[in-house]
């Protein structure tokens, strides 16, 4: 499969993909490194995602599920990456896990990745930036993962209809921290960082023991040039976790920034570290 350089329009950020997906940066790490995605880089060398990414790394996080072992994960995606269109079918693509298979339907019928076998759980379809999950039907009952879950599957088609799921989420659960983690990040993707400051800075209240929750507010508040209360937010981020290389990156450039060349060093020795262990 060829395909051209995605533009900054129809990419992901990681961040965006690991919220989007629940996947840790070490386990998107493994694809990478695998060749079965990958991702572009932006301006700043950072990895930018295609939804032909994302449809790929779901894929993965339901196989690992389904506890398929890892090289058969590999060689589905490989096997599914090679028949990807560039351009996505007007009738979109269907693809799913089922077991440790890979099901898919597009336009021209049925298969799996390897066995041919057909069963199909979610959807992507056509969007104006390439490629996106469908929604479910709305929720008919008062379980905020199921409007999490809805959230989730139309962000990439409709950012204000997921908006308002992730809050009726939090209306039913005000604690929900995968929902309050989505709509700030949502926020701040459209430019809203300083309403995205707002909602975690009651989100930090309410789950002071969650690290990302921590680490998003640190990034909403540098977004709004609130440099020294976005490095409290990373300390206490890595104090709850001190294996987040990327609040330790964060940290050690806004420490530089300030002139702290001690505590800048300290910080990104912590990253390098992480990033040697983790390759």
């Amino acid at each position: 499969m060829t395909t051209s350089p995605p533009s900054a329009a129809s990419t992901y950020s990681l961040r965006r993909a690991q919220d989007m997906l629940g996947m840790s940066r070490a386990a998107i790490d493994v694809f990478v490194r695998a060749g079965v995605i990958s991702p572009a880089r932006g301006p700043r060398n950072e990895w930018r995602f295609s939804f032909q990414d994302l449809v790929l790394l779901r894929t993965a996080r339901d196989l690992r599920k389904a506890k398929v072992p890892g090289r058969r994960i590999l060689r589905s995606l490989a096997s599914l990456r090679q028949r990807l269109p560039d351009e996505m079918p007007l009738t979109g693509l269907r693809i799913t896990a089922v077991g440790a298979e890979v099901a898919v339907r597009d336009p021209k019928g049925a298969w799996g990745a390897e066995s041919g076998q057909m069963l199909l759980d979610f959807e992507a379809a056509p969007s104006p930036d390439g490629i996106a999950f469908l929604a479910p039907e709305p929720p008919a009952g008062a379980d905020p993962k199921a409007w999490l879950a809805r959230g989730e599957s139309i962000e990439a088609l409709d950012h204000d209809a997921a908006e308002a799921a992730y809050r009726t989420a939090l209306d039913l659960a005000p604690d929900y921290c995968d929902a309050l983690l989505n709509l700030g990040a949502l926020l701040c993707e459209h430019h809203r960082c300083g309403e995205a400051v707002a909602l975690y800075r009651d989100a930090v209240a309410r789950c002071p023991g969650s690290p990302l929750l921590h680490f998003n507010h640190a990034i909403a508040l540098e977004d709004q040039g609130e440099h020294a209360q976005a490095l409290s937010s990373y300390e206490r981020c890595l104090s709850l976790d001190p294996s987040l290389a990327d609040a330790h990156f964060n940290a050690a450039r806004l420490y530089e920034h300030l002139g702290d060349t001690q505590m800048a060093l300290r910080h990104f020795s912590a990253y390098k570290r992480l990033q040697q262990t983790s390759a």
